[in-house]
């Protein structure tokens, strides 16, 4: 047996599966438990979700099980609540004092894809005094699109998580496309324009520089790292040098494919491949005092002593690094079996009201007819039911005061109502969540309008009724447009032009 695993560790080591490489591996999986969500192409909405990753982790991926500090941060600025910008600024702090920049070596899911591309053998970029001066380009993104630009947003009607919308390659590629690659979300390619170009082809561009450029995203972008590189030095975790030890022979800088300028400073990912090279063993873990307090090495004073203390450390560290392997082990086993067959929203969504009998289906998808459902109306007067419309061109929008695009296009909507008055119903549900903003919010942008404005029902904390019952999965603005029998001729995901609109309307009416 003990054969066994002495050919299995040398086989792994021949691949280049170090101990750092599975526990990367085993928090990629952790973190993206749901693996279920890219065959139905939804996300996660669990409570879990209210959590967040210590490493980058896009919160719009189809398998995150949790959300990610630096999205929850930007958006934070402009919560309701105003403890919400400290409450994430407290959990970053305590990522970054317990780990330092450790997570970016160790737990970062975007950080184990750019050590898995740059292992594709192509000429290699090392780094020098241009790549050193360039690294300093994240603490510049840090300032400008994490911090400034949400914080000008504060004040508007809709936050603005610059780094997110503008820049983060781990949303394009494990959100945006995660989503989109799934047949169920066809109908978000309608959502797509400039900016998704942008951000795929940036995405991309950084996707190709990490096979030649070691970590280029890590190394140059990501403010995640940059905030906690300023917590290395003072990490419970992490890579320590003992100067008393260092001969000063260079040999840890020149191994490290990091931009350092020592062992430990903030560009130290706490790789631990300049352990292995330092002649004196300056070089060491953070933490060694867990598994052998000072006072016992202080007290060897012969060789054999020392030899014997050595020797000691090496079996608690042995046995350290099973009971850890085991408990990852155990925790990614239960998180994919609890996620994937056992966790369950208990939600069973309604069909509706009982339809006439006239032949044609009811479901969400065009040609089908809409399904209906009593809503309250948000002035308090009453409910709205989609059958006591018919007869009229019904447009459904789904909208959020938190969410931006909804109301951007909100206008467009209110255009509609007015010019096809009489001719056009407009129906506004709004989301669940921040429901008690909507009549304030209506009541200062839309005093005099034509539209009729409703509030969703939950089913959750996390799921809205009438939304999910009418198609929609994850993305607001959600649009549909019915014709005057109540069937389904139009939908849209995002946010929809004034002109798209008119367009519907008038091909329906000229049916």
């Amino acid at each position: 047996m003990k054969n066994a695993f002495v050919k299995i560790r040398n086989w792994w080591s021949e691949h280049g599966i170090t101990k750092r490489r599975l526990i990367q591996l085993y928090s990629a999986l952790l973190f993206n438990s749901y693996l279920k969500g890219y065959i139905t192409g939804d996300i996660f909405k669990g409570a879990t979700k209210n959590l967040c990753t210590p490493g980058l982790n896009c919160y719009s991926c189809p398998g995150a099980v949790t959300s990610c500090p630096l999205g929850a941060l930007q958006n934070s600025f402009s919560a309701s609540g105003k403890t919400a910008p400290y409450y994430m600024l407290g959990i970053i702090m305590l990522y970054g004092i317990i780990f330092g920049r450790w997570i970016c070596g160790w737990l970062c899911p975007f950080g184990l894809l750019q050590d898995l591309l740059h292992k594709i053998k192509t000429p290699k970029l090392k780094k020098n005094r241009f790549t050193r001066v360039l690294s300093f380009l994240k603490y510049v993104i840090l300032v400008l699109f994490v911090v400034v630009i949400p914080l000008l947003y504060m004040t508007k009607d809709f936050p603005l998580p610059a780094f997110c919308k503008y820049i983060c390659p781990a949303g394009t590629v494990g959100g945006a496309l995660g989503l989109l690659i799934n047949p169920e979300n066809e109908g978000m390619f309608g959502m797509l324009g400039p900016l998704f170009t942008w951000k795929f082809a940036l995405a991309v561009s950084i996707i190709v520089a990490c096979v030649f450029i070691y970590r280029t995203f890590c190394r140059f972008i990501c403010p995640l790292g940059a905030l906690y590189g300023f917590f290395n030095k003072f990490s419970i975790f992490g890579i320590k040098l003992e100067k008393d030890k260092c001969v000063n022979c260079g040999k840890c800088i020149s191994v490290c494919k990091m931009d350092i300028h020592h062992v430990g400073d903030m560009e130290c990912i706490n790789c631990g491949e300049c352990i292995p090279v330092c002649p004196t063993k300056a070089i060491s873990y953070k933490g060694a005092k867990i598994i052998l307090p000072d006072s016992e090495i202080e007290a060897a004073k012969t060789d054999e002593e020392k030899a014997a203390v050595e020797k000691k450390r090496e079996k608690r560290v042995k046995l350290a690094s099973r009971i850890t392997a085991l408990v990852l082990s155990l925790t990614l086993i239960g998180s994919l079996v609890y996620f994937n067959f056992i966790y369950d929203d208990g939600v069973d969504v309604p069909s509706g009201d009982e339809e006439e009998d006239d032949g044609i289906p009811t479901g969400s998808a065009i040609g089908y007819k809409c399904p209906t459902y009593s809503l309250d109306l948000v002035d308090g007067s009453g409910q709205i039911n989609i059958k006591d419309l018919r007869g009229k061109i019904v447009i459904i929008n789904f909208w959020g005061t938190w969410c931006g695009p909804c109301k951007q296009e909100l206008p467009d909507f209110d255009q509609v109502a007015t010019d096809y008055d009489g001719e056009v119903v407009v129906l506004t549900v709004h989301t669940v969540d921040y429901a008690e903003e909507a009549p304030e919010y209506i009541a200062t942008n839309f005093p005099d309008s034509k539209m009729l404005f409703a509030y969703d029902e939950s089913l959750t904390d996390t799921i809205d009724m009438y939304f999910t019952l009418l198609g929609g999965t994850s993305s607001y603005p959600r649009t549909l447009v019915l014709d005057e029998k109540g069937v389904i001729v139009f939908t849209a995901d995002g946010k929809v032009e004034h002109s798209q609109l008119v367009d519907v309307i008038e091909e329906t009416k000229n049916k």
